[in-house]
């Protein structure tokens, strides 16, 4: 139990010892996990108010793949990319393995269909006399989508929020596609992943608690926006 005490202690004291090498790898998590959530949410939003109302042959397929998608597991996600992007892949001369770039597509792979199903879920609780009103007005369909996701903006915030705690925490798909590349791809869970091997645990706890805090302002946002849309509903 002392020795995890004095680890944690470690860890504090640690804080205050944290180099510019810690804040290119606290800038370069930052942008590879915002960025990510910012694809999927753009893209899984609207692609999630659009499957909560259609109804098309192969829905049910449709969906069972967007909820296989939001359970993959990541180290597979990676190896699919990895794949990709290999020499010999079909995307191999785009030369961006290694890369930030590669980081930020194997995030969009795990973000994806967690904006998507939440979006879904969330619109689908749209109480019903609202979207009789909706269909009433006969608008287009761009602007229906758009007034159904603001009548659903708690719920879609809490994609969002899905979207980038899904991210932020993610080590091994950014590890194979990454390669904790110092200087280059090495991000805070890597970077702990790396202290951790070299049983540096104070540095590891000092850099959880810059992830940790990194994720509460965040998702705190993200959570206060939540709120607000649902008290404005």
């Amino acid at each position: 139990m002392s020795f995890i005490v004095d680890v944690i202690a470690d860890g504090f004291r640690s804080l205050f010892s944290l180099g510019a090498d810690v804040r290119d790898v606290v800038l370069l998590t930052l942008l590879v996990s915002v960025t990510a959530t910012v694809i999927a949410s753009v893209v899984g939003i609207p692609l999630g108010v659009a499957l909560s109302t259609a109804r098309f042959r192969g829905r049910q397929l449709v969906m069972t793949l967007v909820n296989v998608g939001m359970g993959i597991p990541p180290v597979l996600a990676g190896l699919l990319v990895l794949l990709l992007l290999w020499g010999e892949g079909p995307f191999g001369s785009l030369d961006l393995l290694f890369t930030p770039a590669a980081m930020v597509i194997v995030q969009v792979v795990l973000a994806l269909p967690i904006a998507i199903g939440v979006t879904v879920a969330a619109v689908s609780n749209v109480p019903r006399d609202a979207l009789e009103q909706l269909r009433a007005l006969d608008l287009p369909r761009l602007e229906r989508g758009r007034l159904l996701a603001v009548e659903a903006r708690a719920g879609v915030f809490g994609a969002v929020a899905a979207a980038f705690g899904r991210v932020i925490s993610e080590v091994g798909a950014v590890l194979i596609v990454g390669g904790n590349i110092a200087g280059e791809t090495r991000v805070l869970t890597t970077a702990i992943v790396q202290e951790s091997r070299q049983a540096r645990f104070g540095a590891a706890v000092a850099l959880g608690l810059v992830l940790l805090a990194l994720s509460l302002v965040v998702n705190g946002g993200l959570t206060w926006l939540q709120a607000w849309g649902e008290s404005d509903g």
